[in-house]
């Protein structure tokens, strides 16, 4: 019977990466659920056969190294990463206090970096692929999310330029780039964005697990499961300054 594939999934107690990892836990995958909340993490991976949870700190190498360790054991293969793990603070940028910026920026890109830096040589072994997790707002930056923008921005460059340097090693990598989605990492927000009343949630977590499964097993690079999304994505290429006053309209409170 050949061995299951197995997806490393950060952000594993709620959410996408609880999405996630059930649906490819259905579809026969072997799957390690791993959170800062592991309680969240042991709850998902109770509802699958095989998986694997525990605890992860991303913004720590040393929790990296054991949480992957654990996972991948004697085997020391992996097929897909996904590097779900974010935080968000929506506010005006001067209401956001460099601790919280300092926060999103070790989260958001550091447990990228350190994701993507730990798990390369298992997922080289197994010819594998790397999924991020950016956001629509790697397309153009978003007032009242200037510094969660940059991190997605950050995500999305990461994303391009490994896409080059590791396919030649045979890794893929992709990145999913969608508006706002209903978890609770926008529902527990204080301060609520004007972007959010004027565009709305209109996304769930089981419909960006179905666009981290295509990008799993496809060969595009950038996902943005939304039209409106794509078409602002296509303005900022090609007539930036009107995707400048596009957005300061979505931004106005």
């Amino acid at each position: 019977m050949p061995m299951s594939k197995t997806i490393f999934v950060t952000g594993a107690a709620s959410g996408i990466g609880k999405a996630t990892s059930l649906l490819f836990g259905a579809r026969g995958w072997r799957v390690g659920c791993y959170d800062v909340d592991v309680d969240g993490a042991r709850r998902v991976a109770e509802q699958l056969p095989d998986a694997a949870h525990g605890r992860i700190d991303v913004t720590s190498d040393e929790s990296w190294k054991t949480a992957v360790a654990d996972f991948s054991g004697a085997s020391g293969t992996l097929d897909v990463l996904f590097n779900c793990a974010g935080i968000l603070r929506m506010g005006r940028f001067e209401d956001v206090s460099p601790a919280e910026c300092r926060k999103q920026l070790d989260v958001n890109v550091m447990g990228v970096i350190l994701g993507i830096q730990t798990c390369l040589p298992a997922l080289e072994r197994a010819r594998g692929a790397i999924v991020n997790m950016s956001s629509a707002s790697a397309v153009y930056g978003q007032p009242e999310l200037a510094v969660y923008s940059a991190t997605k921005f950050a995500v999305r460059a990461i994303t391009e330029a490994l896409d080059i340097e590791l396919r030649a090693r045979g890794v893929r990598v992709a990145d999913v780039m969608p508006g706002y989605v209903d978890t609770p990492m926008v529902s527990s927000q204080t301060h609520k964005a004007a972007s959010l009343a004027k565009l709305g949630v209109k996304l769930t977590p089981e419909k960006i697990a179905a666009v981290v499964w295509d990008a799993a097993h496809g060969t595009k690079l950038h996902y943005i499961p939304q039209a409106d999304v794509q078409l602002l994505s296509r303005i900022g290429g090609l007539l930036p300054e009107l995707g400048r006053v596009i957005m300061r309209r979505v931004g106005k409170a």
